[in-house]
């Protein structure tokens, strides 16, 4: 399915970010790149993110806050999230990850064959559910139509007053028959 919207990754390491971009590059999709949690926000808010890529600590705005702020707003709040971290395994972050709806999270290193698998399933899931979103959209609103048209019959129009007086002739053809008639 082609899409303009990207896979946006996030991490404050210009290794990882370097890395991650190698491991998705086969499977073909944009990639968009932030090296902090604001300038993460700031390119989900600018819209077409399919799916984020975002490392949990980072100086400034942490992931979890990126997260937070993004299930608050409507355009973004069903984007997918797979958060990385490099700590190990955190039964509180888990917690909060999963309360936030995050999809996945996931230890580095990262392994690239499952990294690939789980991007690809939920990028592509992510775009069929915009693409039956906008299909229910154009639904409703083509049974919208049918509803006003169905409660509003138009009658049919009646004919132009004018249109039952025969036409006349111009003054000066009708005064020009006469002359001829007459001679």
């Amino acid at each position: 399915m082609p899409s303009d919207t990207r896979i946006l990754i996030v991490d404050d390491h210009e290794d990882t970010l370097y890395a991650l971009e190698s491991a998705l590059a086969p499977l073909g999709y944009q990639l968009g790149r932030a090296t902090s949690g604001d300038e993460a926000l700031k390119e989900v808010l600018r819209g077409q993110v399919g799916l984020l890529l975002l490392d949990v600590r980072m100086p400034g705005v942490s992931g979890l806050e990126v997260v937070r702020y993004m299930r608050g707003v409507e355009q973004t709040q069903h984007i997918p999230v797979i958060l990385l971290t490099g700590f190990g395994p955190d039964q509180e972050l888990t917690t909060a990850a999963f309360g936030l709806g995050v999809a996945d999270l996931v230890m580095k290193p990262v392994d690239p064959w499952a990294l690939r698998t789980k991007v690809r399933y939920l990028y592509d899931a992510h775009q069929h559910h915009l693409a039956l979103e906008q299909e229910v959209r154009r639904l409703r609103a083509q049974v919208r139509e049918h509803t006003e048209t169905a409660a509003h019959p138009q009658r049919p129009a009646l004919p132009h007053p004018e249109a039952r007086v025969p036409p006349q002739r111009p003054a000066q053809a009708h005064a020009g028959e006469l002359e001829k008639d007459r001679t």
